[in-house]
């Protein structure tokens, strides 16, 4: 078995979800296939790399780091799947994960922020539709500071869809919009046989409305993620870009939530686990000051072809922006297009 250089592959964070496998005839016709469809940034040991770990892949599902076998994890095979075939034109890649939950039931609807509109205010049903579209584009195709490093433009929408609410037209409730960018790099760090990596990154959030159900923020996070086999673990913690405090709550400038992270944290953990074609995940915010925080467990499970079945629990503080500063229990089941990682 050849040897792969794992800081060629990389690792990408918990919920960048994508699982399929290529096949490779030969490693004439991989090179062959990698070629024809990469920018000229791509060298041609890039190529080899991922064609080499394509065949270590196909043999056992494992690789070889400095003269040790260590399995590739859940993670490392997305990303040799995804950095095989994210260079065609006609290949579009998941960011986190593509969903749609035609029922996502709430303990209640905030009471308090759609007071000011008398037509929504009584009309909103405890079980609404969710989905969420999320892709990502690599901005770099080669190594930058270290082997297998990249930069990646993101965009992730999320809608959550009164479709039930037929007195009042069935209105979207709520949308949120996150872009971001983000550099990822693997490290040279693997305890007890694991992989690891870090990512940097900055991002929007907003949900596009004006007066007083505005919402946004802006933050830059780092992220660390630990790989062992079937089993991820990371950790996200963020800072927020501050804002110019409102002058007035009518005025389209400033602040329009300054205690955000007083609900969301400042950091965020995610675990999962993949059991044959299952896979749980956990996501945990918290600020440890004012005690409050949110918690979200997610399986996904074999549907029909590429479908997945998925089913969530959110418990907590902003399962929304518009919801940021509300509690509440949610349950939702409903069919994701990519699993978790």
């Amino acid at each position: 078995m050849q040897q792969l250089n794992y800081k060629t592959l990389g690792l990408l964070p918990l919920l960048f979800c994508l699982s399929y496998q290529v096949q490779a005839s030969s490693e004439s016709e991989c090179i062959e296939k990698q070629v024809a469809s990469s920018p000229p940034e791509v060298t041609l040991g890039e190529v080899r790399s991922i064609c080499a770990a394509l065949r270590s892949l196909d043999e056992d599902g494992s690789v070889l780091i400095r003269g040790q076998k260590v399995q590739a994890g859940v993670l490392t095979r997305r990303v040799i799947a995804e950095r095989q075939n994210d260079t065609a034109e006609f290949v579009l890649t998941p960011h986190r994960m593509n969903y749609i939950l035609p029922a996502y039931s709430t303990s209640e609807v905030n009471p308090e922020v759609y007071n000011d509109i008398e037509t929504l205010d009584d009309g909103f049903k405890k079980v609404e539709s969710k989905f969420q579209v999320s892709l990502k584009l690599p901005l770099s195709y080669s190594s930058l500071l270290v082997d297998g490093d990249r930069i990646y433009a993101a965009f992730t929408l999320e809608a959550w869809w009164q479709v039930y609410a037929n007195d009042i037209s069935s209105p979207f409730r709520e949308t949120n919009y996150r872009p971001e960018l983000f550099y990822i790099a693997p490290l040279d760090w693997h305890p007890n046989e694991a992989n690891t990596a870090v990512m940097l990154g900055i991002e929007h959030q907003s949900n596009g409305r004006s007066g007083s159900l505005s919402r946004s923020w802006n933050r830059v996070f780092a992220e660390f993620i630990y790989e062992q086999g079937n089993f991820v673990w990371s950790v996200r913690p963020w800072y927020r870009l501050s804002e110019d405090a409102k002058t007035d709550p009518t005025s389209p400038n400033g602040d329009d939530n300054p205690d955000i992270t007083d609900y969301m944290g400042h950091v965020e953990y995610g675990l999962g686990y993949a059991f044959g074609k299952y896979e749980l995940s956990a996501k945990m915010r918290q600020n440890f000051a004012t005690s409050n925080g949110a918690v979200q467990i997610n399986l996904t499970t074999p549907l029909y072809g590429k479908l997945k079945g998925y089913v969530t629990v959110f418990n907590g503080y902003g399962d929304s922006l518009i919801d940021y500063n509300h509690h509440q229990t949610r349950f939702g089941i409903g069919v994701a297009l990519n699993n978790m990682f």
